[in-house]
């Protein structure tokens, strides 16, 4: 039904309320008015609703048709540029190009107008998204969040960390959230200035090295640890936590001292359904071949439809998304850890994530909605932490 077939049809039914009311007025039955009103508005919200969902949906679309062609297809409409008249607006961007390279290495440049636009809200509240605070982090010094899992896409750090629809600065005051993401979306052109626009930055020891020693204090440098390897484990009741041999992280945060907080966000693997190649056959041969090679292992995934849950297509399942930040690891400043050092931090962290989230269970599932009474099966030990491994971060049943 078109929008004009929509609208004939409310003032059809406005129409008729409006008769009803009035019978009732001539019957002197103010029962009768008052039935008629009430169908009226809820006539109004129903149609208010669906326009919400919408919205929504839109949003989220928005955001996935971004990060899966955004960058590939402004690269091609500006080399078909060259080959028009419009040849000097390639020319020009592609100097700017030039100029502005290492931006992205110092942090980017970050916008509050975009990161507060209301396309953002709407993008929360299609999954929900929240973000559950457990302890304050101290203005005067720096961090870097380690984000489990990776998922598909890596919704929950986006929403959080790149937009203020969760208000991240809020409840944290005086912090600056930098995702880091692979260092070749920032080599597209357009996709660098959205990335950047939303405090996103490259993963990469330049960048990290300059956020932590030469942009003060108070940055926060999120890092989805499990990488592209974990994504490929992304599947909906499970999580694949890839930590076991990523030491990386632990080594920046001890040069820098920067202390580590564990973060994890319940809900990221239920967004997507994945075809899940076995190891030793030729699908997940390609996959590692990519992730070798060009930094990204390509998923066969799928989600819901545009314009229906019962079919498949790229938007993600309504499923809630839940981000727990827990207690910071205090970090010393060393400037050449030995391998020991690092062992011993990353056994301390790989502690971190069970301890944190155990203590935010209430928050996340509070008395009452069925969740709180049961256990987290969570690691608490580094040799709890496999690569692959499969744990289940959920609340028993």
């Amino acid at each position: 039904m078109g929008h004009g077939a929509r609208g004939r049809e409310l003032q059809r039914l406005s129409m008729k309320t409006l008769i009803a009311a009035y019978s009732g007025v001539l019957r002197g039955t103010g029962s009768s008015i008052l039935s008629a009103l009430q169908d009226l508005f809820s006539i109004t919200w129903l149609n208010r609703s669906k326009v919400e969902k919408q919205l929504q949906v839109i949003s989220v679309l928005q955001w996935v048709l971004s990060f899966l062609v955004l960058g590939v297809a402004c690269s091609a409409i500006l080399m078909y540029t060259f080959c028009t008249d419009c040849w000097l607006i390639a020319v020009l961007y592609f100097t700017w190009l030039a100029f502005d390279w290492n931006t992205p290495k110092k942090g980017g440049r970050r916008s509050q107008w975009v990161r507060n636009w209301a396309v953002w809200r709407y993008f929360r509240d299609y999954f929900p998204i929240q973000l559950v605070k457990t302890h304050n982090l101290l203005t005067t010094r720096n961090y870097i969040f380690g984000y489990h899992p990776h998922g598909i896409m890596g919704l929950g750090a986006f929403c959080n960390f790149s937009t203020e629809a969760t208000e991240v600065s809020k409840k944290f005051p005086g912090i600056r959230p930098y995702l880091a993401t692979l260092a070749g979306n920032f080599r597209m052109p357009v996709l660098r200035e959205y990335l950047m626009s939303g405090g996103i930055c490259p993963v990469n020891r330049d960048t990290i090295d300059y956020l932590l020693s030469k942009n003060g204090s108070g940055n926060a440098i999120i890092i989805v640890v499990g990488g592209a390897a974990e994504s490929l484990s992304s599947m909906p009741g499970k999580n694949a936590v890839t930590l076991r041999n990523r030491k990386g992280f632990v080594k920046l945060a001890l040069r820098h001292g920067a202390d580590l907080v564990p973060t994890y966000s319940f809900g990221e693997n239920e967004v997507y359904k994945q075809v899940i190649f076995e190891e030793g056959s030729w699908g997940r041969w390609v996959q590692k071949k990519f992730q070798k090679y060009i930094g990204f292992a390509p998923c066969i995934f799928h989600g819901r439809g545009l314009f229906s849950s019962d079919t498949w297509g790229l938007v993600p399942y309504s499923k809630p998304i839940t981000t727990v930040v827990g207690e910071p690891i205090t970090i010393p400043k060393l400037e050449h850890p030995t391998q020991q050092d690092i062992d011993l931090y990353h056994a301390m962290y790989s502690g971190g994530p069970g301890e944190a989230l155990r203590q935010a269970q209430d928050q996340v599932w509070p008395p009452g909605d069925g969740g709180s009474g049961g256990e987290l099966s969570l690691p608490l030990r580094a040799s709890s932490w496999e690569e692959p491994a499969t744990n289940r971060f959920l609340p028993s049943s």
